[in-house]
């Protein structure tokens, strides 16, 4: 029998350890409706399907929050606001996810494509999330500095750091997203940058290698 969209969430909120209160359920799941029906127009993602767009990108998105909150957590972070900065967010992930799940973090997502920084604003509308932003820019034009700075598919880690170098606040750190463990970009990463943590993602239901690469200056 085919489980619902909400029943399939709410499992794999469980299974990564995640309380989510029936709000989050609920804009996780408008959220990604809106990636389905903006994507017939705009081509945000190759996913059409909602299951794979619930798996792929918003599950996915929802296996960095525990690791982040801890991360946080361990730096004895309590800078209010905290801001966080997607780089080349795309149709908003992991940010939007994170604007979701984590209220209490101001979230910037940017881009170079003015249509995927409108969606994220459309999103922020939609959904009243007034912790959330879309930017249309390149990164390394942004004036604005964030104490963690993450990304998911936009660069290399060496390109990743080079470019939001000047965005990163003191004592901020980088969040980023892979596949694969990055045996090659990792060893390309200057000297000036220190690799402090990495570790293994499991996102229920994705059969694919998932890591966060966890870097400071």
């Amino acid at each position: 029998m085919k489980v619902s969209l909400e029943t399939q969430l709410r499992q794999g909120a469980d299974e990564m350890g995640l309380s989510l209160t029936d709000v989050q359920v609920h804009h996780l799941l408008a959220y990604q409706a809106l990636i389905e029906k903006w994507t017939q127009v705009y081509n945000l993602t190759a996913l059409r399907s909602p299951e794979d767009i619930l798996t792929h990108h918003v599950q996915d998105s929802l296996a960095v929050i525990k690791p982040l909150e801890h991360q946080l957590e361990q730096a004895g972070t309590n800078l209010t606001p905290l801001r966080l900065l997607d780089a080349g967010s795309g149709a908003g992930l992991p940010g939007v996810v994170i604007a979701i799940c984590c209220p209490h973090i101001t979230v910037h997502c940017v881009d170079s494509v003015a249509k995927k920084a409108a969606f994220i604003q459309q999103v922020a509308i939609t959904l009243k999330l007034p912790n959330l932003a879309g930017l249309h820019a390149r990164v390394e034009h942004l004036t604005d500095t964030y104490h963690v700075i993450t990304s998911r598919a936009f660069a290399s880690l060496p390109d990743l750091t080079n470019l939001t170098l000047a965005a990163l606040a003191e004592n901020g750190i980088w969040m980023a997203m892979k596949g694969q463990h990055p045996t090659d970009e990792l060893a390309a990463l200057p000297g000036s940058i220190h690799v402090f943590h990495t570790e293994t993602l499991q996102v229920p239901g994705l059969k694919a290698d998932r890591c966060l690469v966890w870097m400071k200056p």
